[in-house]
């Protein structure tokens, strides 16, 4: 090695990127104002190339929301699920468990409240019918979620990949009760699953399913669980660091399998208030969650988990899914833009996100050195 490559490594590397201080909420909303900003422009210049005039496609996205009010219902059942959902998901990644599993629990809540409206739904008052529907969705994918917990708690699985797997075999459960145990007779040999009586179905209220009431409640009971309550600051802890809550006389794997639980449950209730819903004509299909799991994880992300930010991250995703779809017809375009366009707005803002964590710093030249 030469002297002068020994005083370059001396000197360090031209650019490196350092830890910024925890910046003011003024600048943290520069930041991601701009990093919005930069996204539309993006999705605006990939229009462009399709040959579609980016204002106007913007256009009829937001007036395709609102232009009448079977479009605002339409918008409503897009959110709330996925509102739900990512609140579900959001007390488990606060704690650092990877449930990836939305998508599984939010069917065996789904499946448990069609166990209760095939079977009850004909014969106990509506509001019985109701309850004991969201208490089976809550159950079903409560326990779903809890099999994870147990078996990372008690033999150290990775959570990930089981959350991930246990999706599948929800899915097929549906498969299978659609096939055999509740099999349509009525269909014509068609498999599908029977329609709930209509005691078992969601109330309405200004021609909106009442689910949208249940998903704002939600917004502000985890807000203030995860704020306010022992349970929620035991969550924080074990986030930052097991070892510290294990030294403080906590019980991870307690507080992990209690999470998971309620992480879960939520989500299972999500399940049970889409099966009784409007968006699936009241029957449970294999078509029931539609990708709303996965879909939930990157809102909580871009949402920071903060409870308040995903419900407005998670208006933007149904303007933006429920939008596209009025523009897909308007422009001719394929089905996949909504699905880019979410990709270009999710790249930028983990962009942005790096540097607000960090920042460039670049080498200064030294003097007399050449």
């Amino acid at each position: 090695m030469t002297v002068s490559e020994n005083n370059r490594k001396a000197r360090g590397p031209l650019l490196r990127m350092v830890k910024r201080p925890r910046l003011q909420i003024e600048k943290l909303f520069f930041f991601y104002a701009i990093a919005i900003l930069t996204s539309i422009a993006v999705g605006g210049i990939f229009m462009a190339f399709m040959g579609v005039n980016p204002f106007r496609f913007y256009a009829v996205i937001i007036s395709g929301c609102f232009r009448s009010k079977l479009a605002m219902v339409s918008l409503v059942r897009i959110i709330v699920p996925l509102l739900i959902t990512t609140l579900g998901v959001s007390l488990a990644f606060k704690m650092k468990f990877w449930n990836i599993g939305a998508e599984g629990q939010f069917i065996m809540g789904a499946i448990g409240a069609a166990f209760i409206a095939l079977n009850f739904g004909g014969t106990l008052p509506h509001w019985l019918t109701m309850l004991l529907m969201a208490a089976a969705g809550i159950v079903f994918g409560g326990v779903w979620g809890f099999i994870a917990a147990f078996c990372k708690c008690r033999f150290d699985t990775n959570e990930t990949l089981l959350t991930l797997m246990l999706n599948y075999i929800a899915l097929y459960i549906i498969q299978y009760l659609r096939d055999g145990p509740w099999r349509d007779p009525a269909a014509g040999g068609f498999p599908k699953i029977a329609k709930f009586p209509e005691n078992a179905w969601v109330d309405k209220l200004w021609g909106f399913d009442v689910s949208w009431i249940i998903a704002l409640a939600l917004v502000v009971v985890v807000y203030i669980y995860l704020k306010y309550t022992k349970q929620g600051f035991e969550i924080a802890v074990v986030g930052d660091s097991m070892d510290t809550a294990r030294y403080a006389g906590m019980n991870n794997g307690r507080i992990i399998m209690r999470t998971m639980f309620l992480s879960a449950a939520i989500c299972g209730l999500g399940g049970m208030l889409q099966v009784a819903g409007d968006a699936t004509s009241h029957t449970l299909s294999m078509g029931i969650a539609s990708g709303v799991g996965f879909t939930a994880i990157i809102v909580a992300w871009l949402a920071k988990l903060n409870p308040f930010g995903i419900a407005a991250v998670s208006v933007l995703f149904g303007m933006l899914e429920k939008g596209s779809g009025v523009a897909e017809s308007t422009f001719g375009i394929s089905s996949s833009v909504s699905d880019i366009l979410q990709g270009i707005i999710l790249f930028v803002i983990l962009g942005a996100d790096f540097f607000v964590r960090y920042k460039p710093v670049v080498r200064r030249r030294e003097r007399g050195v050449k």
